[in-house]
């Protein structure tokens, strides 16, 4: 499955599950990810979500090696449809989101990063919105910056396109804190179950008010 749900008691875990790619993005994974955000929704038992990767990695960006297959695979021609789907999934998600990056989240993989709430990083794990320099535009990348952060952020993320560490992320205001490499999924879980320890139905609350 490209992606799972994973359920504990008062939070869940929405785990991106393409390990041996890294977790490329690919039309499967848009579909299960915005299936499970809205299973999320309907879950009331649910009060946090995190979303990492499968591997102790977060995100690679697309898979080429998928999109450029020879046959195309069946999902591409409505990619950008169910890619849309997904991105709308996460703005919707009722619960806030912690985001767990480990390793590096690239192009379509930090447009993620930048959709969560809350997000923890490592001291070496970097983020990039690279598509500037294969003359692309990014628009999720851009929709979540614009929606966050103030443009000068925007501007330095996505205009120059290059890696930004956990340090730089966490100056910027990005980054929700930054930890040994090592700790970042168990710094993001502890964070999830001790949010899910607050009176329920408070953090849905508090996302509807922000949304």
């Amino acid at each position: 499955m490209a992606a799972e749900l994973i359920r504990h008691d008062g939070w869940a875990e929405l785990v991106m599950n393409r390990p041996d790619r890294k977790n490329a993005i690919t039309g499967p994974m848009g579909i299960a990810m915005a299936e499970c955000l809205a299973a999320v929704n309907d879950d009331h038992g649910i009060q946090v979500l995190v979303l990492r990767g499968a591997g102790g990695a977060f995100c690679s960006g697309l898979d080429l090696k998928e999109f450029n297959a020879d046959p195309a695979p069946d999902w591409l021609p409505e990619f950008q449809h169910i890619w849309r789907g997904a991105h709308r999934a996460l703005f919707d998600c009722q619960v806030p989101i912690i985001g767990a990056m480990e390793r590096y989240a690239i192009n379509g993989g930090a447009a993620l990063a930048l959709a969560c709430d809350l997000l923890i990083v490592g001291r070496e794990s970097f983020l990039q919105v690279g598509e500037v320099q294969i003359g692309m535009a990014a628009p999720y990348n851009m929709a979540w910056l614009a929606l966050r952060h103030p443009e000068p952020v925007a501007a330095r993320l996505a205009m120059v396109g290059r890696r930004h560490d956990g340090a730089s992320l966490l100056n910027l205001g990005v980054a929700y804190d930054c930890v040994e490499d090592g700790d970042v999924l168990a710094t993001a879980t502890e964070l999830a179950s001790a949010l899910s320890d607050y009176p329920a139905g408070g953090s849905r609350k508090i996302k509807a008010g922000a949304r």
